[in-house]
């Protein structure tokens, strides 16, 4: 069950329900995909409020593999977000809320 002070967030891809989290191994994850040097550059990148598609295959990858998911970037990729692509930005965008307002 998502816990919600742990950071978790769920998302519906391809039918199934998913929890999502951005532990501290995902955000270096992040940090090392987006090529940004630390945690505080990462967080001014997306307080820009604009994410790409390549942005938010990351951090739903980065998200799903903190949960404990074993997925990769490219498969995250080809799952289809129930809602479609503006739900799968509202939760790329919950992730990061959770992750660095707390």
């Amino acid at each position: 069950m998502p816990n919600p002070h742990r950071g978790d967030v769920t998302a519906m891809l391809d039918g199934q329900e998913y929890t999502l989290r951005l532990t501290l191994g995902a955000l270096a994850e992040l940090e090392a995909a987006l090529d940004e040097p630390d945690l505080v550059a990462l967080a001014e990148r997306f307080e820009r409020g604009t994410l790409t598609t390549r942005e938010s295959i990351a951090i739903i990858g980065a998200g799903l593999r903190g949960a404990g998911r074993d997925i990769t970037d490219a498969q995250v990729a080809a799952m289809t977000p129930d809602g479609g692509i503006g739900a799968l930005i509202k939760t790329a965008a919950a992730l990061l809320t959770r992750a660095f307002a707390g």
